[in-house]
């Protein structure tokens, strides 16, 4: 692997970076063509490409861990957040930057980062973008780049049709929402963070401060800060989920006297055992949940 500038996360030498992209032909196929493009403006500015298209759940993590012995200047994960949470975890102790073209439903990473919209301007980030070193969460040993959670949305992220996502996007989970509210049981969790204990209808873990696209759950977390944002809800019943929605969705859900969000480097979650967690909009493991801060970093190449 080539060698990279620590001030700048560039490779040392001046050429044009050589690039392997994976790609989820599943994730965002009404975005097919802004992947075209990106493409062709990588290769417009010289830059080297090869592609490997994942065909099921872990490709997307082999190919990482393979390409960590390869002699590639950064990665491109073409697809989705979970697509991305894949790869990430391939990527552990390595130094090989992480770059993302967005095609998923939510893009929660690439609208923390600033990644912009258009493809010539997305092929010059990642072609031309410094490689920074972001900080990253480890839930029950899968890491995860932005939120982990257990509780209500787990259980919707756990649920939601994978065929309706792929064609109607963000209304797959508006529908599943509903569906949860139906059926979920409101169990309580009983939450620890870095030793105070806590009572709550659900718990996000967030290092970074969007979630669900550009809406904000937990305003603090950056992910070049070393420390967690933990936001537990502690009311519970189908009318505190609407009213947690409707406020996430003005901006102002922290402000909620049944919201808290905690600062924090190790959390436990405990509830019924088996139940979902998820870390970037997938699911990655059951409870218990153990959830700590990664002693090392990643490189992630932004704009």
């Amino acid at each position: 692997m080539t060698a990279v500038d620590s001030n700048s996360g560039r490779p040392a030498e001046s050429r044009p970076r050589r690039l392997l992209v994976i790609h989820n032909p599943v994730a965002g196929q009404c975005n097919r063509h802004r992947y075209r493009e990106v493409l062709r403006h990588l290769r417009l500015l010289g830059c080297q490409v090869a592609v490997r298209e994942t065909g099921g759940r872990g490709d997307a993590e082999r190919f990482a861990r393979e390409a960590r012995e390869a002699d590639y200047d950064a990665m491109v994960v073409a697809g989705g957040d979970g697509t991305i949470n894949e790869a990430a975890n391939g990527l552990i102790g390595s130094d090989l930057p992480l770059a993302v073209l967005p095609l998923g439903t939510a893009n929660v990473l690439a609208n923390e980062i600033g990644m912009p919209k258009g493809p010539a301007a997305i092929a010059r980030a990642i072609a031309e973008g410094p490689a920074r070193p972001v900080h990253f969460g480890l839930a029950n040993g899968r890491c995860f780049l932005m939120m982990a959670g257990i509780g209500f949305d787990a259980h919707v992220v756990a649920n939601v049709d994978p065929r309706l996502k792929r064609f109607v996007g963000k209304l797959a989970f508006f529908a599943e929402v509903f569906t949860r509210m139906a059926q979920f049981p409101f169990r309580p969790y009983r939450v620890t963070v870095d030793g105070r204990p806590y009572e709550a209808a659900s718990a996000v873990i967030a290092n970074g401060h969007f979630y669900g696209g550009r809406f904000t759950c937990a305003p603090l977390a950056r992910l070049d800060d070393p420390l967690l944002q933990v936001c537990l809800f502690t009311g519970s019943g189908r009318w505190r989920v609407l009213r947690y929605g409707l406020w996430l969705m003005l901006g102002r859900l922290p402000h909620l006297p049944d919201v808290l969000v905690v600062p924090g480097v190790r959390v436990t979650a405990e509830g019924a055992i088996g139940e979902p967690v998820q870390g970037d909009g997938d699911v990655i493991g059951a409870a218990p949940l153990s959830v700590h801060v990664a002693g090392g970093t990643m490189h992630l190449i932004a704009p």
